[in-house]
């Protein structure tokens, strides 16, 4: 695998080696002791998995106690996933990352606790699972505008429809207000 520091060094690319022929391929998505030597010492906990259709937009999500750290891939379809920097005392505080996570490239991303995080589905359908670094509590989640102007992503809406959000995105708290990590 090939770790790659994304423009927020603590957002991390993660490049599987795939081996394939005409049966298909195999991948290693995750080894414990590589990703603590290449992303720090986390554990995860809790393993997730989402089904979305084209113009589907979840996030931006984040706990204000416990924090998830995040690693992401997409297993069917593609999408564009979206780290935020929340943590006040980051020299990024306040910056996003933004990737093409899909099931042909195959690509994974770290996103650390300390992040907000969401994603645009591009493709007809996709399957997104992650692994999460601490368990979910909602009663500590935040959700973050998707198109906050002052974060100001640059979300690549597919023919410039509105995304589809959930009820608790649609009223989601913008940047200004939002609670941040120390």
């Amino acid at each position: 695998m090939d770790f790659i520091p994304q423009a927020i060094p603590d957002v991390v690319l993660i490049k599987p080696t795939v081996f394939g022929d005409e049966r298909g391929f195999f991948m290693e998505t995750f080894r414990d002791e590589l990703f603590k030597e290449k992303c720090g010492g986390y554990s995860f906990v809790q393993d997730n998995h989402s089904s979305s259709t084209r113009g589907i937009l979840r996030g931006l999500h984040y706990q204000t106690h416990q924090p998830q750290g995040k690693l992401v891939r997409v297993i069917s379809g593609e999408v564009f996933d979206v780290a935020v920097d929340l943590r006040k005392s980051s020299p990024s505080f306040g910056k996003w990352i933004g990737v093409i996570l899909s099931a042909s490239n195959k690509n994974m991303l770290w996103v650390p606790p300390g992040f907000a995080h969401g994603f645009y589905v591009l493709s007809e359908h996709a399957e997104f699972v992650y692994k999460c670094t601490d368990y979910y509590s909602p009663e500590y989640e935040v959700s973050l505008q998707w198109n906050d102007p002052t974060l100001n992503i640059n979300w690549p809406i597919v023919d410039k429809a509105a995304p589809i959000l959930s009820a608790k995105d649609s009223n989601a708290c913008s940047f200004l207000q939002a609670p941040y990590y120390d």
